[in-house]
């Protein structure tokens, strides 16, 4: 019988703060600058130069551990971590090692239709290296340039315990930690440009073995799809390779996202390696219980309470308020169409459906979707009072979000208004019962579904205005008479 493996996970994630300067100089962190355009002597490490501590990427760092339930240490310690890269212009890292800014918390997860805790390590402070940039091909021409601007940006490492099971479950903490990052503002969420990316750490073991197999490092995934793969390639890599009598060996690994497969980039390193011993040019980071106050009285309402809010203040679905509280500017807009429409239902279902709909198709977000929440409030207030159909609704919406136009201009100067005139119904529905006399046969020899589609035949005589509910009971009515 074949050993079953479990699968034992942890992710190190890296968060750029969204400080418009680097962590210990003035330069600008803003993506996309030319080459080597946003450096001075302090992130280039020339000789002499001195760091001062960025004060907004302290708060945003303890931000970021209040929200995740971390414990911020009333003083940390930064340190040097000593290795050369050619992107590394100091041949070290300002980073934490021993005492760092937060430690503890953890964040709850859906699991198998359930829930699960996965708690954290530490929460430390750094600067980022630089960048290396490869070209040229074969290798026998290849040329790589490095680029400092990012050398220096703030970042946060989030570290987790090795409480995760599975590829799927990594690749939902990573996803569900972003929303709470961005939600705050502390980080922008965009891996495409490197703001936010994960290491996970790997290993395998025997199902009810408690002491942990050997891991491996899987470096520098950029997407939640790509940590899936990446981690259920390397966890059947190493099950294979037990199996047929190896032994995993401790390395840092690299994924390739196009053949869906990782290979080795170095033996792993221990903290040993680094020689980490505390930065002589910066004092201990002292925070004291009234900035811990202040920082959180700044936290917008996160969005586990938010959703909870939702579903009790509102009285819309769980499912309802967890696609609502995707981001917080969606959240406010849902808000602000359910407090002008007086309809909380049916604000979620315009917003979860037409609106989000609309915004995908277009790749939009919703600050810059062009519908202020006042004008689709207004659309569904005209729905609501039966001046129009939901289906004319829709029409409506698509015009209004591609005009600008309010919902009532649009429904006067297009004639769009429901038919409820009882008289101007009934010679509709007249013209369709004398049309289809084989369906109104055998409705009344019993066949009760046909009366759906007698139904159909007066909204499309009247080109769908025809109040629904009026309409229904009219042409019951006939049909029974």
């Amino acid at each position: 019988m074949s050993v079953q493996y479990e699968p034992v996970i942890g992710l190190e994630i890296h968060a750029q703060l969204q400080t418009r300067t680097k962590i210990f100089c003035g330069c600008s962190t803003a993506f996309g600058a030319a080459p080597n355009s946003q450096v001075c002597p302090v992130c280039l490490g020339l000789p002499g130069a001195l760091p001062v501590l960025n004060r907004q990427a302290v708060d945003y760092a303890i931000k970021a551990a209040l929200a995740l339930g971390c414990a911020v240490q009333p003083a940390s310690i930064f340190a040097r971590k000593n290795y050369f890269y050619p992107d590394l212009p100091k041949g070290y890292q300002i980073s934490q090692y021993e005492r760092p800014l937060a430690l503890g918390g953890g964040l709850e997860i859906a699991v198998d239709g359930g829930t699960k805790w996965i708690g954290l390590t530490r929460i430390h402070m750094e600067e980022d290296a630089g960048k290396s940039l490869h070209e040229g091909f074969p290798d026998s021409d290849r040329r790589t340039h490095i680029d400092y601007n990012r050398s220096g940006v703030p970042l946060i490492e989030i570290v987790s315990e090795p409480d995760l099971r599975s590829a799927a479950d990594a690749a939902e903490f990573f996803s569900r930690l972003r929303d709470i990052l961005v939600w705050l503002g502390v980080n922008d969420g965009n891996m495409e440009e490197g703001s936010l990316r994960c290491d996970a750490n790997v290993s395998v073991r025997p199902h009810g073995q408690a002491k942990f197999g050997t891991k491996a490092e899987v470096k520098n995934v950029n997407s939640f799809r790509y940590v899936e793969k990446a981690l259920e390639y390397e966890i059947g890599r190493q099950i294979d390779l037990l199996e047929s009598g190896g032994r995993v060996v401790q390395e840092t690994r690299l994924f390739d996202s196009g053949s869906g497969r990782t290979h080795s980039m170095r033996s792993k390193e221990e903290a040993h390696d680094y020689r980490y011993f505390p930065e002589p040019d910066l004092p201990p980071l002292v925070v004291d219980e009234a900035r811990i106050a202040r920082v959180k009285a700044s936290m917008p309402e996160l969005p586990a309470a938010r959703r909870q809010r939702f579903v009790e203040q509102y009285a819309i679905p769980e499912y309802d308020a967890g696609v609502l509280t995707q981001s917080a500017g969606l959240a406010d807009y849902f808000e602000a169409v359910s407090a002008a429409a007086g309809n909380p239902k049916a604000a979620s279902n315009w917003v979860m459906g037409e609106l989000l709909r609309t915004m995908n198709e277009r790749g939009q977000d919703i600050a810059s979707q062009p519908l202020p929440a006042d004008r689709l409030a207004g659309l569904i207030a005209l729905i609501d009072k039966g001046t129009i159909s939901s289906s004319i609704g829709k029409d409506v919406f698509a015009r209004m979000y591609d005009s600008g136009r309010a919902a009532g201009e649009i429904v006067a100067t297009e004639g769009l208004a429901q038919i409820g005139d009882e008289s101007a119904l009934l010679d509709i529905i007249r013209g369709v019962i004398a049309a289809n006399a084989d369906a109104v046969a055998q409705y009344r020899a019993g066949k009760m579904q046909t009366f759906g589609f007698l139904v159909g035949q007066v909204m499309k005589g009247s080109k769908g205005k025809a109040n629904p509910k009026l309409a229904n009971e009219l042409l019951k009515k006939e049909l029974d008479n």
